[in-house]
């Protein structure tokens, strides 16, 4: 059996993901082939992996390949850990919002930020499908890392036609701060999630089979001085919605406008002990500043043996359990993001959901016939709207339709015009140009129009509630999404 990843220059993420793998005895005699465009980091990656088989002594095959055909070619697995435009796309996705008053403290999946993220990335996805279809094995499995997941997963099924279940670890994440706040062993809350990524939500809790009230939750929360402090959003939200949602602090302030429309907004709702907890551009500030530790630690990771398996706790990351399931009949329960087909009843059928599901040697079955509280469902389905779009654009090249899906984003359609954003997206894809091909011939006229009158209308810019940023010694990026998140 053959695993890809795509983008496998991802450092610390696909290390993780592969120790994960081969923590499973029955998996261990696979070969496993690493992709990405810069043959430098795919080097690097390799050597640590390389140690962890030669250390545990496994028959495991590993091959890299600048090819993304080539690593294709007979996977039954690929997994997708791309960011396509690195840090030097996600500075513009961060930077040219905030001129006009857009404050994004992530920026990956929706506001003005995620959607141009999308722009670059569904084109490339699609590529993807295409070669996934061609050369890897019959009914290959694609599990999607990459954000947006939503539109990412959204295109890769619909459109590419590709047998994709999107992956996060943002439920996994939020039970475990409940856990946390009420004092329960690890492991030990039970639970069901349903709603879109990052927009998630718990809608039933329990721990030895008593429920966890709405009263019981927030009061603990409260009560304990970190949470308190960090989490005024999701508390907030608990209180006025009655569940709790499955994403972080920052992240789900910029889906509700309310939390972010004003810079006191933010000030007031945001904590910055992490960035994870509302800081403007945290997610930028944090990925820049780690951008480089791996080329300055590398040395000392190359004088390592590698990690002893036996005693290697496998990480709550889905896919290794995925794999497992499939290979080996042993059932997983998890949350996973994929097309809805009645799975939530008050959710359009075509949009894509995060909600439980079931994994064995058939494959995933998720639970069918969910319905979302009607105050749960209405925030999720204005942002269902905008995905829907944002995939649509992304696909036809139709800056008009992109340009309507900014527009109609909740975030920002509290704080610019129709002529700001339509100023504002011309100026992102001038930014973003190299990896936007779909928009090749408009941002064209964009530049005709800019040269003739190359005076801003519109602007707003504000500087947003930061903490100050270190030192960075080197331009090279190897930095990608999860390391961030390793808090």
């Amino acid at each position: 059996m053959k695993i890809s990843f795509i983008g496998a220059g991802s450092v610390g993420f696909t290390q993780t993901l592969v120790r994960d793998i081969l923590k499973v005895k029955k998996l261990q005699n696979i070969e496993i082939s690493l992709h990405d465009i810069s043959k430098k980091n795919l080097l690097m990656v390799a050597e640590l992996i390389k140690r962890d088989i030669s250390a545990n002594n496994l028959p495991t095959k590993l091959s890299i390949d600048t090819s993304r055909k080539n690593s294709i070619k007979n996977s039954k697995y690929i997994i997708n850990c791309v960011r396509v435009g690195g840090l030097e796309a996600f500075e513009t996705d961060i930077s040219i919002p905030l001129k006009y008053g857009i404050d994004q403290c992530v920026g990956d999946t929706i506001c003005a930020g995620g959607i141009m993220y999308g722009q670059r990335n569904i084109p490339v996805i699609l590529d993807f499908c295409k070669d996934i279809k061609k050369y890897a094995k019959k009914n290959a499995l694609f599990l999607n890392y990459s954000n947006p997941m939503a539109m990412n997963t959204w295109a890769a099924n619909a459109i590419g036609k590709v047998n994709t279940i999107g992956l996060c670890h943002g439920v996994q994440g939020g039970a475990k701060l409940i856990e946390d706040a009420l004092s329960i062993p690890n492991g030990e809350l039970n639970y069901s999630c349903s709603g879109i990524n990052h927009m998630t939500w718990y809608l039933e809790l329990k721990h030895k089979q008593k429920k966890i009230t709405k009263e019981k939750l927030i009061k603990s929360l409260r009560k304990n001085p970190k949470f308190s402090r960090d989490e005024k959003v999701r508390i907030d939200v608990l209180d006025k919605f009655g569940f709790f949602s499955t994403e972080s602090n920052g992240h789900l302030s910029e889906y509700l406008p309310w939390y972010r429309r004003t810079q006191k907004d933010v000030k007031k709702w945001s904590s910055l002990s992490n960035w994870i907890h509302g800081e403007t551009g945290g997610y930028l500030r944090v990925c820049n500043e780690k951008r480089n530790w791996f080329d300055e630690d590398y040395p000392k990771y190359l004088k390592q043996s590698g990690i002893d398996l036996d005693n290697y706790k496998r990480s709550s990351e889905h896919g290794s359990y995925i794999i497992e399931s499939i290979e080996t009949g042993k059932k997983y329960r998890g949350h996973f993001n994929v097309i809805n087909n009645n799975v939530i009843k008050n959710l359009d059928n075509d949009c894509v959901i995060e909600s439980t599901g079931y994994v064995n040697s058939n494959g995933l079955k998720m639970i069918k016939g969910i319905s979302l509280p009607v105050q749960c469902a209405s925030l999720c389905r204005t942002s269902i709207d905008v995905q829907r779009m944002a995939v649509k654009a992304a696909i036809s090249g139709d800056i008009e339709l992109l340009k309507l899906s900014v527009l109609q984003d909740p975030l920002v359609s509290t704080i610019c015009s129709s002529d700001e954003v339509w100023q504002m997206i011309d100026e992102m894809l001038l930014a973003q140009e190299k990896w936007l091909p779909q928009y090749k011939s408009k941002i064209k006229k964009i530049r005709q129009n800019l040269s003739t009158n190359s005076k801003r209308k519109y602007s707003k810019s504000v500087k947003g509630v930061k903490k100050k940023t270190k030192k960075i010694t080197t331009k090279r990026s190897v930095m990608v999404e999860k390391e961030a998140f390793n808090l």
